[in-house]
This record gives C-alpha cells, sequence and structure tokens, in this order.
C-alpha cells in the first residue's frame, strides 16, 4: 500500500471544531505565557537597581516595553497632591524643551491622582476630563494610567499612550497593574536604600563639621557649615543670614553658585524664606510661603529651604539652602536632613564658641598678668635705676648733661612700657582708639626708617570715641604718611593727650623739617579742615631742635557723668 492510496477516515465537525479550539487556547496560553515571562523579565529590570532615580527610569522603561507603548511617564505626587517629578520615555529632550514646563498634574492625569485608581481610555482626548495639549505635543489617543501605592500611600502614578495595536486591553492594565506592585517594593527599597545614605553622610558631615570647628585654626563658623551642606543636600547656593539691625538681615557667609554676589548683601527683615524662619523659629520652604522669595530682593527663582539656627538657645540667625529653577525642587527627606544637621550644626558652633571663648580668657588672664610683672617689677627698677642716675649727676656735674639724657630715656621707655601695660589691660575690642591707633602705626612703620613711638595720656578710651575717634586715626595716619614722603626722619613721635575738655595729637619727627615756603597740600589741608569742623586748629611748625612738630587740637563740650559711665570701655 503506498502513501497515495491511503486516506484519513472522516472527521467529525464536532470533533473538528474542537481541535480548532484547542489549538486557539493553545496559542493564547502560549501568549499568555509570553507576556507573563514578558512581565518577569520587566519585574526583574526594576528590581536591579538600588539607586531611586535609576529605579524610577526603569520603571518607565519597562511598563512601555510590556504593553508596547510609544510614550510612558511616571509622575511622582507631592505632598500637595501635585506633580512633583515627571519622568518620561519616548519623547525626546528637544521635543520637550519646545513643549515647555513639564505636566503639573492636571486633567486625565489629575483625575488618575484623584480616583486612586487604574483609568483605561480609547482616546485620550475624546474624555471629558481631558484639557487638551500643549502647542508641540506629539499626539495621544489610548491611554493607560495606573496609580503606584507604597506602604498605603500612593507614590505616583504610571502614564502610558499610544499603544502599536490599538488600545490597551483589560490584560494590558492587569499586567502594568501588577508591575506598579513590584516597581511600589522596589521603589520602597531604594527609598531605604537612599534614607540609608543620607543618614551616613549626615553624619560624616557633623563630624567634619565638628572636628572643623574644633580645630585650633579655624575661625569661619559659619563658611564651615555651609561648605558642609552645598554637598549634602545638593544644592545650588548655602546662605548663612544673621539679623543686622535697624529691621534688616545680613547674608553673613555664601557658599555655591553666586556665593561672592550675595555675601555681604544686605536685605529688608520681612518678605522672604529667611526671615519667616528666623521669625518663626522653624524650619520654611519657598514652596509653603506663597509670594515670597529665598532672600528678599535677591531670589535664585528655584526651590529653597530656610530654618533657624539656633547656638546655645539663641536664634542667631538662618540657614538658607536653594536649587536654580531647572533643578528639582526639595523634597521632604532634604528639609528633614537639613533641618537635622542645623540643629546638630548648632551644637558644633556652640562648642566652637565656646572653645573660642575660653582662650581668650585664657589671653586675658596671660595678658593681665604680664601688665602686672611689668608694672611691679620692671617700671620700678627703671624707676630705681633713674633715681641713682639722678644721685650720680648730682655728685658727678660734669657728666650731668650725658646723664640727664640717659634718665629722659629711662623715663620714656617707662611710658612706653605704661603704654603696653594699658594695652595688655584693655579689651580687644574694634572700639578702643588706643588699639586703633597702635594698629595705624604698625600699618605705616614698614615705610619709616623705624617703627613710630606712641604714647597715650588721659581718659584716652573714654573721651575718644565715634567721629572723634575717626577724626583722630584719619590726623595720625596722614601726618605719619607725611613724614615717611617728606621728612627723611630717623624717628617719629606720636602722642595722643586727652582730657573732658579738650584732645591733643602730636606728632614729632627728627627729619629735615619743613622749608620756609611751602606749598599747601591737600593732606595738611585735610587735617586743619578736620580741626576746624569741630572748632579746633592744626599747626604744622618746625621744631626748635630739629624736624617738624604737627599739632592737631580740638575743645571737647562737657560730657555728662552718666554718659561716661555708659561708654567705660572697663564696665561691665
Amino acid at each position: 500500500m503506498n502513501d497515495e492510496s491511503f486516506q484519513f477516515p472522516d472527521v467529525p465537525l464536532e470533533l473538528e471544531s474542537t481541535i480548532g479550539e484547542l489549538i486557539e487556547r493553545a496559542h493564547k496560553v502560549q501568549a499568555a505565557h509570553g507576556r507573563l515571562r514578558d512581565l518577569l523579565r520587566a519585574n526583574r529590570i526594576v528590581v536591579g537597581d538600588l539607586e531611586l532615580e535609576q529605579v524610577l527610569h526603569r520603571i518607565v522603561d519597562a511598563a512601555v516595553t510590556l504593553v508596547d507603548a510609544q510614550y510612558g511617564a511616571l509622575g511622582v505626587i507631592d505632598a500637595d497632591g501635585g506633580l512633583e517629578r515627571f519622568i518620561h520615555v519616548g519623547m525626546s529632550d528637544d521635543a520637550a524643551r519646545e513643549i515647555g514646563h513639564l505636566p503639573e498634574g492636571h486633567g486625565i492625569l489629575g483625575a488618575v491622582i484623584d480616583c486612586d485608581g487604574p483609568i483605561r481610555l480609547e482616546d485620550l482626548g475624546a474624555d471629558p476630563r481631558s484639557i487638551g495639549f500643549p502647542a508641540h505635543h506629539p499626539p495621544m489617543g489610548a491611554f493607560l494610567g495606573v496609580p503606584i501605592r507604597v506602604r498605603d500611600a500612593t507614590y505616583g502614578n504610571l502614564y502610558l499612550t499610544n499603544r502599536a495595536d490599538g488600545p490597551f486591553s483589560a490584560e494590558d492594565e492587569e499586567l502594568v497593574t501588577a508591575l506598579a506592585a513590584t516597581a511600589a517594593v522596589a521603589i520602597d527599597n531604594a527609598r531605604l536604600y537612599e534614607q540609608s545614605r543620607r543618614a551616613q553622610r549626615l553624619s560624616k558631615a557633623l563630624a567634619e563639621v565638628t572636628a572643623t570647628l574644633l580645630a585650633p585654626e579655624t575661625a569661619d563658623a559659619f563658611g564651615a557649615v555651609a561648605e558642609r551642606v552645598v554637598s549634602l543636600v545638593d544644592a545650588d547656593l548655602v546662605t548663612v543670614v544673621v539679623p543686622a539691625g535697624d529691621g534688616e538681615l545680613l547674608v553673613d557667609t555664601a557658599r555655591g553658585v553666586g556665593a561672592d554676589a550675595h555675601e555681604g548683601a544686605t536685605m529688608p527683615a520681612d518678605d522672604s524664606v529667611v526671615a519667616e524662619a528666623i521669625s518663626g523659629g522653624h524650619i520654611v520652604s519657598s514652596d509653603e510661603v506663597i509670594g515670597t522669595s529665598a532672600l528678599g530682593e535677591q531670589p535664585t527663582g528655584g526651590s529653597s529651604i530656610a530654618v533657624p539656627l539656633i547656638v546655645s538657645g539663641t536664634p542667631v540667625g538662618a540657614l538658607c539652602v536653594s536649587r536654580g529653577a531647572q533643578r528639582p525642587r526639595f523634597s521632604a527627606d532634604d528639609r528633614g536632613i537639613v533641618s537635622e544637621f542645623a540643629a546638630q550644626a548648632g551644637l558644633a558652633v556652640a562648642l566652637a564658641w565656646a572653645r573660642a571663648d575660653r582662650q581668650r580668657l585664657d589671653v586675658i588672664e596671660d595678658r593681665a598678668r604680664i601688665a602686672r610683672d611689668l608694672h611691679d617689677h620692671v617700671i620700678q627698677r627703671l624707676f630705681g635705676a633713674g633715681l641713682g642716675l639722678q644721685a650720680l649727676a648730682a655728685r658727678a656735674p660734669e657728666h650731668a648733661v650725658t646723664i640727664d639724657r640717659h634718665i629722659a630715656d629711662l623715663d620714656a621707655a617707662i611710658g612706653d612700657i605704661r603704654t603696653a601695660i594699658f594695652a595688655l589691660q584693655t579689651r580687644p575690642t574694634s572700639e578702643s582708639v588706643r588699639r586703633r591707633l597702635l594698629d595705624v602705626t604698625t600699618e605705616i612703620a614698614p615705610s619709616l626708617r623705624s617703627p613710630p613711638r606712641i604714647t597715650f595720656s588721659g581718659p584716652v578710651d573714654l573721651v575718644v570715641i565715634g567721629p572723634l575717634a575717626d577724626d583722630v586715626l584719619a590726623v595720625v595716619r596722614e601726618a605719619l604718611a607725611n613724614v615717611a614722603r617728606h621728612a627723611q626722619a630717623s624717628t617719629a613721635e606720636v602722642s595722643l593727650t586727652a582730657t573732658m575738655s579738650e584732645v591733643v595729637v602730636i606728632v614729632d619727627d627728627d627729619g629735615v623739617g619743613i622749608p620756609p615756603r611751602i606749598a599747601r597740600a591737600s593732606g595738611t589741608a585735610n587735617l586743619t579742615a578736620r580741626a576746624r569742623s569741630r572748632g579746633g586748629t592744626f599747626v604744622l611748625e618746625r621744631r626748635d631742635s630739629s624736624g617738624t612738630r604737627a599739632r592737631w587740637h580740638v575743645p571737647l563740650a562737657p560730657v555728662p557723668r552718666s554718659s561716661r559711665q555708659e561708654r567705660s570701655p572697663d564696665r561691665r
């Protein structure tokens, strides 16, 4: 029997139909198995990373591939129910830039947020909840939106459009819903991982700040704090703002983009995130305070956080952290880490300031001890030596002139030591005219042949204050500058005498003196003008021995006793 003569028996129609159904079911099962394999593959892709940013992009890529969509996106929901972030796939960066700002959670996207469940549409534009597309937006038809829930809260939503084979099916919805469940686990793991890493960075940053502030050479406590915050929360600009008085705030420290333009700037103590944080004593975000900027009239145009900086229980200013307009806005985790860092940094700053105070007290104690030793031992010995020389001069008149010259040198040395003792016993503040005059003479000394000698007489720091102190400093500076330029002097002496009725500044040199005829210089004219503005006089004349004397004299109005007590630098 050959094959051509063989014939199959007739198959009943019922059996043929059954076989067809079985084959169709087998194809469906095979297709279902294929889609399940696609789902498993998508799950493996989603859970294959712990970096949150990478996880979010992987979720969108996997969802687009799973249902063969043209466009996909993941919108992260913020605390107010809007879209905090919008990660899209399928649209080029150029197309996104042409559209402009990313979606904010209105229309169909807002409907997915509000209903907290899947939404599947055959035509996105035909739905009455749609608000249309902005200019340059690509056409979109079929739509599928599925929420991603993390720990019983909606973290965000998956949005898919333009399926290749027509509208999305119920099976597509089930697959994306299952993927969203896996995505929720992956997001939760990534967030926990990120929180762990942030805790490590916070601990490291606080350790670095504490070590830096407690180092002997560290003087800029706020600068050390700001530098660590820049990297801690990936900020563009970090500033420390402190009250400046008269209703203003001062940017004491700035680090990051545009720091030079902000540091040292002042602003009104209102209508800013920083002012709100300082006055309210709590963390404030630019997203929470409508109509305010980060730094008053100097906004960054992006997202900002301001948190009060409290040192030893007292608010000393605010730590302000900012990002540019094109950067992601600060999240709740960012706000938490900045707040915690500011609290811990305040403790570190308090420790650093306490250490600095202790060091200043040690210096003051050392200065007081040195002053006592100079007064009790050195001056007494020099005074005794002077008395001995006077007795010797009486017994040897032929050497009296030489001995008197040495006695005068001893008296001058005693005067210098007394000036040094007073300087050691006086607190070194910027208001002390003695300290400021010593700084002026130190500054000009390199231009002279020898450092100038300076002596004080009377209640100088009590009387010479405010604008008068500024005038005295200007007189001494100009007079010494003239000595350096014209006198060719070997020595120069400055004396400042203050009583309750007058102030006299005398600058002597042993140079060539002034010529008989001298053109009027602008410097001496300024000294004359300063004296006349206070009803005084300025005289520039030749000394009897050699050199030049500049004498600046101004009278003083009587100072009430109560004012003198308030101005005394020794009052505590």
